[in-house]
């Protein structure tokens, strides 16, 4: 009797294709390169929907919000606020220049697969063209700097600003600003080293911050270990202030 599993080729490691020709196996290194690719594949799309409209990673390149934020901590921002949830007093933001803030300031210099990978969120952006900031007046606030005890004032309201770094004042430059429909006024937590909104009443939006200009709101460091922590929003600062 003839063994027709010699004939077909069953048992051997090559399979039949539909036509009756073996079709040989990949080997291990080919199968594992593809395995390899498509995790690589899958990654990138991951990281580029999360970046596009969730979440995107930012690199502090100032000294403008220490001690909340060192030179060089790699920071987490989420995109869904403004949007979904809404932007609240206190709140550390990153946005795009609204008009000449960074004039002057040094573009960092990005190589072509530096710019691949922050593009897709695999690397954090360098905020070049961006800035960080804390939210002090809403659209609608009245914020004044100072009262008589040298607070700012919100709506009225002195805020005791325990975020500001230590043995600054709040602000050695007087304003009285009514925040505009759509705008906020922020500040830096280093108050003697931030050139905020304080310092750009004469650029292109008088120093307001359109909030379609803001990426989201900064809620975690993420790098250095050293510094990783939530960036929490100091509600009891902001508590007796009414809305205007």
């Amino acid at each position: 009797m003839t063994d027709t599993r010699a004939e077909t080729g069953a048992g051997s490691d090559d399979e039949a294709t539909p036509d009756g020709r073996p079709e040989r196996r990949r080997g291990p290194v080919a199968t594992f390169l593809r395995e390899v690719a498509i995790v690589l594949v899958s990654a990138l799309a991951i990281s580029l929907v999360l970046k596009t409209f969730f979440i995107q990673p930012f690199f502090i390149p100032s000294i403008s919000m220490e001690d909340t934020l060192d030179v060089g901590d790699r920071i987490v921002v989420n995109k869904l606020a403004p949007g979904p949830f809404d932007l609240e007093r206190g709140d550390v933001v990153v946005f795009l220049d609204p008009g000449e803030w960074l004039e002057g300031e040094p573009v960092p210099e990005l190589s072509p697969v530096e710019r691949v990978l922050t593009w897709v969120g695999l690397l954090p952006e360098n905020a070049g063209q961006h800035l960080v900031k804390r939210v002090i007046g809403l659209p609608g606030d009245h914020v004044v700097c100072c009262d008589d005890d040298g607070y700012i004032t919100v709506n009225g309201v002195p805020i005791e600003e325990t975020y500001v770094i230590d043995g600054a004042e709040p602000s050695q430059k007087p304003f009285d600003v009514v925040v505009p429909e759509g705008h906020l006024w922020v500040l830096g937590d280093n108050r003697p080293r931030s050139a905020d909104s304080r310092y750009n009443t004469d650029s292109a939006g008088e120093g307001f911050v359109p909030v379609d200009n803001v990426v989201g709101r900064a809620f975690v460091i993420i790098w250095p270990l050293a510094n990783m922590s939530l960036i929490d929003r100091p509600d009891e600062v902001f508590e007796a202030v009414l809305d205007p």
